[in-house]
């Protein structure tokens, strides 16, 4: 079988970090076009992966008859806009996170994307745990769901982008689209947030309500550098989903409470995950019973995973374009909620 010839829109940080070497491992893709605008990033990316062709101008990408799938790695706000042409044109599309950030821009996104046969991924991309945990949740394995946290944060993104010059081999002075409010339009709950709450979609499935609180409390932007939010599920369990650009110390923290245990993500000692299961339900004092969970589930990265689902022609179970939908508008109503102070009631279901 001849392997999946791949566009690349957006030659920045992900794609440098991500796209490129996860494809270069994979012997059945094969990234035969990049484009961004830096034409010095271009010809590094292209020495580097062994990349045949690039370009400063996207359509070509899209009109490209060599491209069989386009990877959308461009700022978020460029997401949906060069997405859509893609899928018009006949793409499989892998669509970097977060989908956007403007409601009417996602159902239009889904609309086209529900109307292809071709193969549409909108990361995040999710571990074999969270699928397994999702079994293991609807099975009950612990109970009806009572409540959960899951916590992604990191120092910001001039940490991030630090690396990401480094790796271009450039100097350090550009302003940092992230921290420009016209630019991005939204901050961290969007850029890291959206780990926190889709994990938790993915897991729990659809939020009904939600109420937000955001600050700006350490970063050099009007945008928000942390937030917290409270989920109502579909289920009834009431879950949080924290993130911040201040903490370099950096968190992954998942937590599922249910009626007969709990699960934590990373487990202890150096296990996946832990599985707490209570030995009495009479006696406070007796001990919890901890054991590692195991995993049989095989995702592979996100390339491996939106290769195997365009060679069975299905969307992805997790990260498809409906889904990514119903977390956009868990997002931007933990901002309407803490610009308003009420809590909002969600239209979207996955």
């Amino acid at each position: 079988m001849n392997p999946l010839r791949i566009g690349v829109i957006g030659a920045g940080g992900i794609t440098a970090l991500l796209h490129l070497p996860e494809i270069a491992d994979c012997r059945d893709m094969k990234v035969v076009l990049v484009s961004g605008r830096k034409e010095s990033r271009l010809r590094r990316l292209c020495d580097q992966f062994d990349i045949p062709n690039w370009t400063q101008d996207y359509e070509e990408v899209i009109a490209d008859d060599n491209v069989d799938a386009v990877v959308i790695a461009t700022p978020h706000p460029l997401h949906v806009s060069w997405g859509i042409k893609a899928i018009e044109a006949g793409k499989h599309v892998l669509m970097q996170k977060p989908l956007c950030g403007d409601m009417a821009e996602a159902n239009t996104f889904v609309a086209e994307a529900e109307k292809t046969e071709k193969t549409v991924l909108c990361m995040p991309h999710f571990s074999p745990q969270v699928y397994a945990l999702r079994e293991r949740c609807l099975s009950g394995e612990i109970g009806k769901i009572s409540g959960a946290r899951c916590r992604t944060s990191h120092g910001g993104p001039e940490i991030y982008y630090a690396g990401v010059q480094d790796a271009f081999g450039e100097q350090a002075g550009e302003a940092l689209w992230f921290f420009d409010a016209d630019q991005a339009s939204v901050g961290a709950l969007f850029d890291m947030g959206v780990y926190a709450v889709a994990n938790l979609v993915a897991i729990l499935g659809s939020v009904e309500q939600v109420t937000g609180m955001t600050a700006t409390f350490d970063k050099p932007t009007t945008l928000e550098d942390g937030a917290v939010l409270i989920l109502r599920m579909a289920g009834g369990a009431l879950v949080t989903a924290e993130t911040s650009w201040c903490d370099p110390a950096r968190s992954w923290e998942l937590t599922i409470h249910g009626t007969a245990g709990k699960f934590t993500m990373p487990g202890l000692d150096g296990a996946a995950a832990t599985r707490w299961t209570p030995s009495s339900y009479t006696d406070e004092h007796a001990p919890v019973v901890k054991e590692a969970v195991t995993f049989d589930h095989e995702i592979g990265h996100v390339h491996e995973h939106f290769l195997a689902c365009i060679r069975e022609q299905k969307q992805p179970p997790l990260s498809n374009a409906r889904a990514a939908q119903h977390v956009t508008e868990i997002l931007l109503a933990g901002l309407e909620s803490s610009r308003t102070g009420r809590t909002i009631t969600l239209t979207t279901t996955l």
